[in-house]
């Protein structure tokens, strides 16, 4: 069984405090003068208007599970003993991959190559808590709709690269879930472009 889906676009609220805290500051600890919060807030919303977030699912049912391995109905083979245990209660996967686009890629390059440092890592700090919160608007949208067959998402999820789930399971990811499709590439050494992308694979599991 596969079943892909395929979002053109998310409704993602700006995760203001998640990207303060991702630049080091902690409320009601840091304080901030006036015209840096502005700045800030300029920023973050130059970053926001430029960010265009994709993203795309396919889901797979199990066959086997070894200790070290998952077999897929697809024929693929996942060695990973870590993903073996988190997949363990499960019978189906969740393919998950999302990305910000490559606007908001130029325009860090852009402040970079002009000096203008502050507002590129704001910039980046934007693009990337809004890459990962794709990924749980999106684990959330899928357990809406199994929690009506009392099936959910594991709450873990595991990327390539991530212990011994190796980088190189990025290839079969990357085709299975056609992310050529949402303007994404994958370079030889397993790296997703543009920057801001990321995938995950999620177990599918019964509500006890």
């Amino acid at each position: 069984m596969k079943s892909s889906f395929l979002f053109d676009s998310m409704a993602i609220a700006p995760p203001r405090e998640d990207i303060f805290r991702r630049l080091g500051y902690r409320r009601g600890v840091t304080k901030l003068e006036l015209h840096v919060r502005e700045e800030m807030d300029r920023a973050i919303d130059d970053a926001l208007s430029l960010i265009h977030i994709r993203g795309a699912a396919v889901r797979l049912a199990i066959l086997e599970k070894k200790t070290t391995q998952t077999l897929l109905s697809t024929g693929t083979i996942l060695k990973s003993r870590n993903l073996a245990r988190m997949l363990r209660n499960s019978d189906e996967i969740m393919l998950m991959g999302a990305t910000a686009g490559e606007a908001i890629m130029d325009a860090i390059r852009d402040d970079s190559r002009g000096g203008r440092m502050t507002r590129a890592v704001i910039m980046d700090a934007v693009a990337s808590e809004m890459v990962d919160h794709a990924l749980d608007w999106m684990v959330a949208f899928f357990n809406q709709e199994l929690r009506r067959v009392r099936r959910k998402l594991t709450k873990r999820r595991f990327s390539a690269g991530y212990g011994d789930f190796l980088l190189e399971n990025q290839k079969w990811i990357y085709d299975t879930l056609e992310l050529g499709r949402l303007g994404m590439k994958l370079a030889e050494s397993f790296i997703l472009t543009p920057e801001k992308s990321v995938t995950a694979v999620a177990g599918i599991e019964g509500i006890e």
